[in-house]
């Protein structure tokens, strides 16, 4: 049996890579894709132009709130089934799969791969909600987990094991079977790195007309206003922690310089190439925060310890009923924190899985999947309980800022309260914004490369142009939004994403029979390989 017997019959269709495909200002673009994404983000910045930014923001929130409370169970439930899902496929015979077809070999060594996944996926996230989120929890600022009494010691255990599971095996879950699905259809089936390729198996053809158009232009959608969401937010904690160490006041051109300043890291790193650029960066990235993290373990070695060990007897004793919607009393807690983070994270997975799939060649299925999962859950867990143990515990013993507190009053600058209690924490607060900054350039110049992908058609290699050109589109959407309105503006589009990302856990579900359809037939043909092989020596 030929190895054609692996495709999906794509070379009997007239569709090729490109065919839609028109040259414009010297780029090679997808002209639905690109025009279509283009005008849609244009018109949302319009719109709130047009609209006062809290008129819009309010508009925007309503549907947000409604969006969360009534499809909580979509989210719920659509998060639980992914982490089976993955599960299930990883220690099934369709783990021995590889990537790429049984000869394909890597590109980037585990330790690359794994920093780059790493700091493509919430990197960032963890600097930003690292004290915050815990403390939030242990304090009940916006809702206790499971009700608990704040400021308790079972608030303790419930916070550092909440934490633990908002950042965990279901987000990576999310992110890992979407970078699965993509990297599957790319390198076993032929086909482009695009969302529509995922569907292929259950549409066919479809999926290069305007179905497939629609497809794609909301993903690109979904991971553009992340990026500038991101980018936004980013830009005003790493300003909050420069105007507190430097005295600098916290105005608007310094938001818009550090923005300005990530964007032009992010251009030069898209121009160095991958190896040169993300994989350099991502490295180095993981390597400070390692060492980050690491001093701050020494520094609290009782106080870490005894907080690993509460995160992870937190989230193995809460796990099942965090992740359960009936019955619940907090709902607060679980509408704004639980609920929230699955929507953000499926809006954010498009994004992921295809920078994942991009330098996934090579993997087996099996590899793939306990790798996303596991070292991943592991360094978010050491990060939340080191970050989130130490503050929590400052506050207890009334040390710091936080502990002058007992709450969260400022968000962007609770890490810079908890390091101020140092007498290096000048040097610390410093490190901390090196981290912020270098993690959103891999970000943003990871982003750049994928939205750039998704709007040629689904090619991996592209006009150099493109990349810059979305690297700067998505930092000029998140300086409008600041310029506008502030953090509203900001705080709207990424309300605008959590919107999305509803029909978009829709579209990842079904992605997953898509997947499990094709990956039976890569077993199916690989069953009559073996058939016909042994018949010939016969």
């Amino acid at each position: 049996m030929s190895s054609n017997s692996k495709k999906y019959s794509i070379e009997s269709t007239d569709y090729q890579v490109g065919q839609d495909n028109v040259t414009k200002w010297g780029m090679d673009i997808h002209n639905t894709v690109f025009m279509g994404s283009l005008a849609l983000s244009l018109l949302f910045i319009v719109t709130l132009l047009v609209l006062s930014p809290a008129e819009a923001k309010a508009a925007i929130d309503s549907v947000k709130g409604a969006v969360l409370s009534y499809f909580d169970f979509l989210f719920m439930w659509g998060a639980n089934l992914f982490l089976i899902f993955a599960v299930v496929i990883a220690f099934s015979p369709l783990g021995k799969i590889r990537l790429g077809g049984d000869g394909a070999t890597t590109d980037y060594s585990t330790f690359s791969w794994i920093t780059m996944l790493f700091a493509a996926g919430m990197g960032i996230g963890l600097i930003f909600w690292g004290v915050a989120e815990p403390t939030a929890f242990y304090t009940g600022w916006y809702g206790t987990p499971l009700n608990v009494e704040s400021h308790t010691m079972e608030a303790r255990e419930l916070a550092l094991g909440a934490a633990t599971f908002h950042w965990g095996l279901h987000a990576w879950a999310i992110y890992g079977v979407t970078a699965l699905c993509l990297a599957y259809f790319v390198y076993n089936k032929g086909l482009p790195l695009a969302m529509r390729s995922v569907f292929y198996p259950l549409l066919g053809d479809r999926v290069w007309g305007k179905t497939g158009d629609v497809i794609d232009i909301l993903t690109v959608l979904v991971t553009l206003f992340g990026l500038a969401t991101s980018l936004g937010l980013g830009g005003t904690q790493a300003a909050s922690g420069i105007s507190h160490v430097f005295g600098l006041e916290n105005s608007l051109l310094l938001q818009q310089s550090i923005i300005v300043l990530i964007m032009g890291l992010a251009i030069i790193s898209v121009l160095r190439g991958m190896d040169g650029g993300v994989k350099l960066l991502s490295n180095m990235n993981m390597a400070i925060a390692i060492l980050f993290l690491g001093l701050m373990a020494v520094l609290n070695f009782t106080t870490v310890f005894d907080s690993f060990t509460t995160a992870v007897v937190g989230y193995v004793k809460n796990a099942y009923a965090l992740s359960q919607t009936s019955g619940r009393e907090d709902t607060t807690f679980l509408h704004g924190w639980t609920v929230f983070y699955w929507a953000w994270w499926v809006a954010y997975a498009p994004f992921f899985g295809m920078f994942v799939a991009r330098i996934s060649k090579g993997r087996t299925v099996r590899q793939f999947l306990v790798y996303v999962l596991i070292i991943p859950t592991l360094v978010t867990t050491a990060w939340m309980s080191t970050f989130g143990g130490i503050a929590i515990q400052q506050m207890i013993d009334n040390v710091g800022l936080l502990g002058a507190k007992q709450a969260l009053s400022d968000v962007s600058l609770s890490l810079f309260y908890m390091l101020e209690a140092y007498p290096i924490g000048d040097i610390l607060s410093v490190v901390a914004v090196v981290l912020i900054v270098v993690f959103f350039v891999t970000t943003l110049d990871s982003g750049s490369i994928v939205i750039d992908s998704m709007t040629s058609g689904g090619k991996l290699d592209v006009p150099m142009k493109q990349k810059i050109i979305w690297a700067l589109i998505s930092g000029i959407i998140a300086m409008v939004m600041l310029w506008i309105g502030g953090t509203e503006s900001i705080q709207a589009l990424q309300s605008i994403t959590i919107i999305a990302a509803m029909p978009f856990t829709i579209i990842l579900l079904i992605g997953c029979f898509s997947l499990m359809k094709g990956l039976l037939t890569e077993m199916g043909s690989s069953k009559a390989d073996a058939n016909y092989s042994e018949a010939d020596v016969k």
